[in-house]
């Protein structure tokens, strides 16, 4: 892969990720997310994971990223349905967040050649992300409804991890 486009991305990431100041005293206590800041960030989440799974149906060479990409999409689509109901929103607009703005856009930027491994790389990353905040929410979270479907969509996150990790021993 590209070496510029694996620096810019390691930089991004490490200038968007939450400083060790932010995690709590110990492993045992419960980080505090708002619903709000949860479902802005599961929206931004979303959005990314779709858009760079579209990108991926046409720019993947291999039949199995393809199929995880087709996946992806599905999923996404329901879970931003059901956010839709638990957070209220009537029209839900689907708003990335500068750190995955700055990641499609280099998706978009990536040769065909470049792009699959970047997208595994890319998902990986995503999903380990939401794993934590979905299992984090789903313990410590201000809102009932937001808890449950956090909890709920847990389970499919993890199938995703598995799935994507699958893709990184494969490729």
């Amino acid at each position: 892969m590209n070496k510029m486009i694996s620096a810019s991305l390691l930089s991004l990431f490490l200038m968007t990720t939450p400083s060790l100041a932010a995690m709590p005293a110990s492993a045992d206590a419960p980080m505090n997310v708002d619903k709000a800041s949860f479902v802005k960030v599961v929206t931004s989440s979303n959005a990314f994971e779709m858009e760079s799974s579209k990108l991926a149906e046409r720019m993947a060479k291999d039949a199995d990223v393809k199929e995880f990409s087709a996946a992806m999409i599905k999923d996404q689509i329901m879970a931003a349905e059901e956010l839709k109901k638990v957070a209220k929103l009537d029209d839900m607009l689907a708003k990335l967040s500068p750190k995955h703005a700055a990641i499609l856009h280099l998706f978009k930027g990536a040769s065909v050649q470049d792009f699959q491994p970047l997208y595994i790389e890319m998902q990986t990353t995503a999903h380990m992300e939401a794993v934590t905040l979905f299992a984090t929410y789903a313990k410590g979270g201000d809102d009932e409804s937001a808890n449950a479907f956090a909890a709920k969509t847990l389970t499919k996150l993890e199938n995703h991890k598995m799935h994507v990790m699958h893709l990184v021993a494969a490729h």
